[in-house]
């Protein structure tokens, strides 16, 4: 799993508020943060995290190392508000939060639906307040269909039995369900991983609470081709592994190209526009392992 980290803890937002969009920081603002977090940062504004599976591929690949911006999301104060770049989470978003199934474990994953949104799967296509989108961000890379998770909410399968006890799952299945939709609360999120057929997340234990979300992710600042094993493993023998093999190939399996490369989300006015479909057949469903988280 990935490096425990510490919690951030957020107000409530005014829903009856009309809502607030921030001029996007451009490439140069961006950086100036992120040298700023390097030159000044410590683990309370900057956080290292490596990424240990595939749920968010291709968008991010096991084995990169990324620096999280613990400021983003954070409270703002009187004064600091008009200093540092605090913001809402919004749609397209790449988040890193603790786990709330288990906050010792943190996750990444994209923010789908904010509060007030409804959202549903259809045939592994999403719609957001009754509208299709178009995720050029998003692999299905199973070519299966399956009966829970693409075409959601619906009843978990025999086979997500354990992940079907999740209380946040039975809770947001029985109660933030209308008309076949899941109404997103306030203050919570509905995230999923751009690798739809291998991710663990909101489908399988529901919504992630506004408290549980630590910040976003920056920049790759280290790319290594890297197993999900030797990235997990807490064993002497596979941290003794992981070393040996960083020695004999760091240069080779060393992602070069992905080394400082800013990480962004996918705002809505970005999106293409999607083509509703004529019809909407959907293959038989076919059982596909339990997805990573």
């Amino acid at each position: 799993m990935a490096q425990q980290t510490a919690p951030v803890k957020t107000p409530k937002t005014d829903e009856a508020a009309a809502p607030k969009h921030d001029p996007p920081r451009g490439t140069i603002a961006e950086w100036t943060v992120t040298i700023l977090l390097l030159l000044f940062g410590t683990t309370t504004l900057v956080q290292a995290f490596v990424i240990p599976t595939a749920s968010m591929e291709d968008t991010l690949l096991i084995g990169d190392h990324l620096l999280v911006d613990k400021l983003a999301y954070a409270p703002a104060g009187v004064v600091s508000k008009y200093l540092l770049p605090y913001e809402d989470v919004k749609h397209g978003d790449i988040i890193v939060f603790r786990y709330p199934v288990n906050i010792s474990d943190t996750f990444v994953k994209r923010a789908i639906g904010v509060p007030g949104d409804r959202i549903k799967i259809v045939n592994q296509q999403v719609y957001r307040n009754g509208e299709l989108l178009s995720e050029p961000y998003i692999y299905h890379k199973s070519g299966v269909i399956d009966s829970y998770k693409d075409n959601f909410p619906s009843e978990p399968s025999s086979m997500y039995l354990d992940l079907a006890r999740e209380p946040r799952l039975r809770d947001m299945l029985q109660n933030h369900v209308v008309n076949g939709e899941v109404v997103v609360p306030p203050d919570s999120y509905f995230a999923m991983g751009d690798n739809r057929d291998n991710s663990l997340d909101s489908r399988f234990w529901g919504f992630v609470p506004r408290e549980n979300i630590i910040g976003k992710p920056l920049l790759i600042y280290w790319s290594y081709e890297a197993s999900t094993d030797q990235l997990t493993g807490n064993s002497v023998d596979s941290l003794l592994g992981h070393f040996k093999d960083l020695l004999l190939h760091f240069f080779s399996r060393t992602r070069w190209t992905r080394t400082f490369r800013l990480i962004h989300g996918f705002p809505d006015k970005d999106l293409p526009k999607a083509v509703q479909p004529v019809s909407a057949p959907g293959a038989p469903p076919v059982a596909t392992p339990v997805p990573a988280n």
